[in-house]
């Protein structure tokens, strides 16, 4: 009997290992048929640049008015055919859609087919601090593996070899970019580079030495901590051994800032511009003169506050209408960035329209009493789980001392929430360390329009007076 049932169990793994290796070489189909032709593109012609774009937006379209329920019912009360809407300039005859309103029902924005239903969800809190819900389908998710060629291609130019350089990554635990590195390993048989992964939650000194002990070529994080290790350097407080270049994400860097981290460190610094709304949005090259758009993956608006197109050299707020994702359907989505169109070509030769600078997720690396600096990510992940939280911002009034303002739709949703949050808080933040929470019906937002999500000790005396 138990031989019987040891040579079930062996069928039954075999079976499992065979099912696994077939969804991996099934995963590797869909890369390679969205593969060719992603260098050349941004470089192509103007023509057929829009020529791809819009052929998207049609499809894209024409997929949320039969599969997406916000669509299907905007275009009935509209009384507008969605075949009407056949070009990128099309897209303006749609309404602009605020995060708000996607927060209030993110279902009604998902695909009611197999692969909406069944795609990955993310949460993000942007510029807002408004948590919004978000699923990829897992078909778009694979194929971005093959449009992130246009911006690996500036990553090995820069780097010097395509294959076989080394990537040392520093990111949030559990973040997106492990849930989508961890589906990309559970679905591809790709190759990748010799990758060392580290946390934002490690001190900064502890985070160097394995740094100058792996060697990377590239080092990729997020913006302000880019930033704030720069500073560390120019302090002489750590010394790095410099890689071939630095990636960052997820935050906006100033172009003087950006200058000033290539000379104090020593490498060349790019950025990849997305947005869990969108995972590729624009990149910049290696003149680093702009941000070049993916326009045949994500087609991009800049507008005023009353949905109105700007012109080149005018900023104004960044809205997006995502044409690959068939999971959440976004058009005319207000991203919570601003930025602004140049009319200038790079030099790269690459005919992509450009963005200037992104003026994108503002936050403060928080440095603590016990001498360690956090970076913004971590605060968010203790808020992350509570959907009763509309709205956070945690401002540092002492060294160890916080104040956690809350934005609940109720008092009860406020009573379970707002305690427990500010406790999880302390722990983040360490022995000794008090948050008081507060309950506010809104938070002041910058001029801009975003909300400053974690004020450190050097800013909170100018933001304690915006409290609303």
């Amino acid at each position: 009997m138990r031989a019987a049932d040891d040579g079930r169990a062996r069928a039954a793994s075999a079976s499992g290992d065979v099912r696994a290796l077939l969804r991996r070489v099934a995963g590797n189909v869909v890369v390679l048929a969205h593969l060719p032709g992603q260098r050349s593109l941004p470089y192509a012609s103007r023509e057929r640049i829009e020529a791809a774009r819009d052929a998207r937006v049609a499809r894209t379209v024409g997929f949320a008015a039969r599969s997406v329920p916000h669509y299907r019912d905007l275009f009935r009360r509209l009384g507008l055919d969605p075949r009407e809407i056949r070009t990128a300039r099309d897209l303006e005859r749609l309404p602009i859609l605020d995060k708000d309103e996607l927060r209030a029902a993110p279902e009604r924005f998902v695909a009611e087919t197999r692969a909406g239903q069944s795609a990955l969800r993310f949460v993000s809190s942007g510029t807002s601090g408004k948590a919004a819900r978000i699923v990829h389908d897992r078909a778009s998710l694979l194929a971005n593996i093959a449009y992130g060629e246009r911006e690996r291609a500036v990553t090995t130019a820069l780097v010097g070899r395509r294959l076989g350089y080394r990537e040392a990554t520093v990111g949030y635990p559990s973040g997106t970019i492990d849930r989508v590195r961890a589906f990309y390993a559970e679905t591809t048989l790709l190759k990748r580079p010799s990758r060392l992964r580290l946390s934002v939650l490690a001190p900064l000194d502890d985070t160097v030495a394995r740094l100058n002990a792996f060697r990377p070529d590239v080092i990729s994080c997020f913006g302000n901590y880019l930033a704030a290790l720069a500073r560390a350097v120019g302090r002489g407080e750590l010394a790095l051994v410099p890689p071939k270049l630095f990636v960052y994400s997820a935050e906006s860097v100033r172009q003087e800032v950006r200058r000033d981290v290539e000379r104090i460190l020593g490498a060349p610094v790019v950025s990849h511009y997305s947005a869990v709304e969108v995972f590729k949005l624009g990149f910049l090259c290696e003149r680093r003169e702009g941000f070049h758009v993916h326009e045949d993956l994500c087609h991009v608006r800049i507008c005023d506050p009353d949905g109105r197109d700007l012109p080149p050299g005018t900023a104004g707020n960044v809205v997006i209408s995502n044409l690959v994702n068939r999971g959440t359907v976004l058009l005319n989505y207000r991203l919570g960035d601003v930025a602004s169109f140049t009319d200038r070509r790079c030099s790269c030769g690459r005919t992509l329209r450009m963005l200037s600078d992104v003026d994108g997720r503002t936050e403060d690396m928080l440095a603590l009493g016990d001498g360690r600096v956090l970076h913004p990510r971590a605060v968010w992940g203790v808020v992350k789980p509570w959907p009763e939280v509309v709205q956070y911002q945690l401002v540092q009034t002492e060294p160890r001392s916080f104040v956690l303002r809350l934005v609940t739709l109720d008092e009860d949703d406020y009573r379970r929430a707002g305690p427990a949050v500010a406790r999880a808080m302390e722990e983040l933040l360490g022995a000794g360390v008090r948050v008081v929470p507060e309950r506010h019906e809104r938070l002041v937002e910058e001029r801009s329009g975003k909300l400053r999500m974690v004020v450190a000790l050097a800013s909170a005396d100018g933001e304690a007076a915006r409290a609303g």
